[in-house]
């Protein structure tokens, strides 16, 4: 099944008309939220937590905040 600009433009549209120009970016944040959660779910939060890592080799550089974008969002954080 392809896509073309047309039916993505739609899509869209109605996705703007149905949630509203407020709700839209909640939205859409709630909907990458579950895509993360059924990913950890689906390959296993070890996996996960190495992709989202440093690729350079350690260090603390940038990983003072790391867990505050990601609370609440694995299996096991219920």
């Amino acid at each position: 099944m392809n896509l073309g600009v047309g039916e993505i433009a739609l899509l869209l549209v109605l996705a703007l008309v149905l949630f509203g120009a407020k709700r839209l970016p909640q939205a859409g944040r709630a909907a990458g939220e579950a895509i993360r959660e059924f990913k950890a779910a689906f390959y296993g939060q070890s996996r996960l937590k190495n992709e989202d890592g440093p690729s350079c080799g350690g260090g603390e550089a940038g990983g003072a905040d790391k867990g505050a974008d990601h609370q609440g969002t694995g299996p096991g954080d219920n």
